[in-house]
């Protein structure tokens, strides 16, 4: 039975179950998938029916002599698994003479509409489009990086608003952009992680420098569990990536007198809350991991340097008889950077509700004062209440700061209306919405308490730029700081698409104060394995390529999974107006 009849045109083979004989030219062996990939070297002429297919040996002997280019006739069974049509139990394997490797089929992306994959499912093929890394989560754990052609690719819904025909065309637009780059095995945590550079590093936005030649099966791909099939590429040439994206060493500069910043500090805990050690609830496994998290973030904040910094995901710990989390924080930020240079804003009377995780502020006393008592919203709706805080330049000029983390997308306990809805914008949606509408009125209750309405909104509302709670924000007559910049922000990666979820909203009045607002590139573009966790499916870079850890604890590179935000104002005293 010839490989093409097999394959047939659809997803699944006509004889899917039956055992049959077929033959073609070995192209590609792999003893990291147990297997290898034969194709007809001739084909059928038809192009909607694949020439090649995976054979499957699993503990079978790989026959002596079996290598690339060689002609075989098999026996095997027809099986589908994760959606890649393969032949099974080899009962025998017979080397013929001659025989000789089939041409790559040229591959362009990405996909007309309609259009899959399937058809060259198994075959020698060559990517001749130029490809980016848009995505690099998995490569420590499955030696995947995803590709997409033409560039980066944007979350729908950080340009259009939710289940509208624009954010639908975009993400189906997305799909047919994108490829995943595999590493020819199915081993998880591969040690040392594939397709490094010699300081152990690859970022998302590095591009790949000539076309990639491979064989095209379907497996596991994606962050989901479990993980949705996809096609994928096992390169049969070394690809050649481009850094494309270096690290950059500092923020791009955001202009004004003061700077405020947002950081995730991706559950920083200094122990378990109660006066005790490691492992810790949500954070560091273990004092080695807690080390190398503090470091990275410390590094980050002295570079930043900002005046005001609100913190997401910190320990919430008010019943620790030890150092609280926070303080901590503070004590080992002011050690680098000298006594005294940050303080911690005080906990609100309203306290910091009951969540594991909470936001604070920090800000540096020697640049400004505190206006009143901080604030926080207990309302029922708030995941994690919002903390506000007023200050005052030397020069007495006032401006509030919100720090807010909303309810995350993760659907774990949703019911009703917190479903997922289809409309690009995952679950809790509604959630978070209702926070939206309640951080409006705890803003203004802000404003009256400081007698300012420059009210300044930061941190992770876990929404995309035009998500419903965003522009709920607008629509109350907040300005998002970020909506008109071009390439689009972003502050996170999720299956390949970059949005953001750090945000900066200014009110109406503080908005003529504000000379600069960017993101700094330091995490969502860095592979997770570089972290601070030290757990399965995390491995160290220690050995990658160089044969030396790929970032120190001293560099701020992977300190979180989300980009810091800063921005810059201009609170300068002008002079009031003379009357003629």
């Amino acid at each position: 039975m010839p490989i093409p009849a097999i394959q047939g045109a659809g997803e699944v083979s006509p004889y899917l179950g039956e055992t049959l004989i077929t033959g073609g030219v070995v192209t590609a062996l792999f003893p990291g998938l147990r297997g290898f990939f034969v194709q007809d070297p001739g084909g059928d002429g038809n192009p909607a029916t694949s020439d090649g297919i995976f054979v499957y040996l699993n503990d079978t002997p790989r026959p002596a002599g079996l290598s690339v280019g060689r002609r075989i006739t098999l026996k095997a069974t027809v099986a589908e698994f994760n959606g890649l049509t393969e032949l099974t139990n080899p009962g025998s394997i017979t080397l013929r003479e001659g025989g000789s490797l089939p041409s790559p089929v040229d591959i362009r992306l990405p996909l007309q509409a309609g259009d899959t994959l399937e058809r060259y499912e198994g075959m020698l093929v060559r990517i001749v489009s130029p490809m980016t890394v848009v995505q690099n989560t998995l490569l420590g754990r499955y030696g995947q990086l995803t590709l997409s052609a033409g560039g980066r690719l944007e979350t729908p819904t950080n340009r259009h608003p939710p289940g509208s025909a624009a954010a639908r065309a975009l993400a189906e637009a997305n799909r047919r952009h994108l490829l995943v780059l595999d590493d020819g095995a199915s081993v998880q945590n591969p040690t040392p992680p594939p397709y490094l550079d010699t300081q152990g590093r690859v970022r998302a936005g590095d591009t790949l420098g000539a076309p990639l030649i491979g064989v095209l099966d379907q497996g596991p791909v994606g962050t989901g569990s479990p993980a949705a099939a996809g096609y994928r590429l096992h390169p049969t040439e070394a690809p050649q990536l481009r850094h494309s994206t270096p690290r950059p060493e500092r923020p791009a500069a955001v202009g004004g007198t003061h700077r405020v910043a947002a950081f995730n500090v991706h559950n920083y805990f200094n122990g378990d809350g109660l006066g005790g050690g490691f492992p810790t609830p949500r954070g560091a496994a273990s004092p080695a991991a807690f080390a190398r998290q503090q470091g990275k973030i410390i590094a980050a904040l002295k570079t930043i340097d900002a005046d005001v910094v609100g913190l997401v995901e910190i320990e919430n710990d008010p019943g620790d008889t030890g150092t609280p989390a926070l303080h901590d924080l503070v004590n080992a930020l002011n050690a680098e950077m000298g006594a005294g240079t940050y303080a911690a804003v005080p906990d609100p009377a309203d306290g910091t509700g009951t969540d594991e995780i909470r936001v604070a502020l920090i800000y540096k006393p020697g640049r400004l004062a505190l206006v009143g008592a901080a604030l926080s919203d207990p309302a029922p709706v708030n995941t994690r209440p919002p903390l506000a805080q007023a200050f005052a330049t030397r020069e007495g000029e006032r401006f509030s700061v919100i720090v807010n983390h909303f309810k995350s997308k993760h659907c774990a306990g949703a019911t009703g209306a917190d479903r997922d809805q289809g409309d690009g914008q995952a679950c809790y949606a509604a959630r978070r919405s209702a926070q939206a509408r309640q951080l409006k009125v705890f803003a203004d209750r802000v404003a009256a308490a400081s007698g300012s309405n420059r009210i300044l909104l930061i941190g992770d509302l876990n929404a995309y730029g035009q998500e419903d709670p965003v522009r709920l924000l607008t629509a109350g007559g907040f300005v998002d700081l970020l909506a008109r910049r071009r390439p689009p922000s972003y502050s996170y990666l999720f299956d390949g698409e970059a949005g953001y979820l750090d945000h900066a909203l200014a009110s109406a009045a503080l908005t003529p104060r504000v000379r600069g607002v960017t993101h700094w590139h330091i995490n969502a573009d860095e592979p997770p394995f570089l972290d601070y966790r030290q757990e399965p499916g995390q491995p160290s870079c220690t050995g990658c390529a160089s044969g030396a850890a790929a970032t120190p604890p001293a560099t701020p590179y992977r300190s979180s999974d989300h980009d810091p935000l800063l921005l810059g104002l201009d609170l300068a005293r002008r002079p009031a107006r003379q009357r003629p």
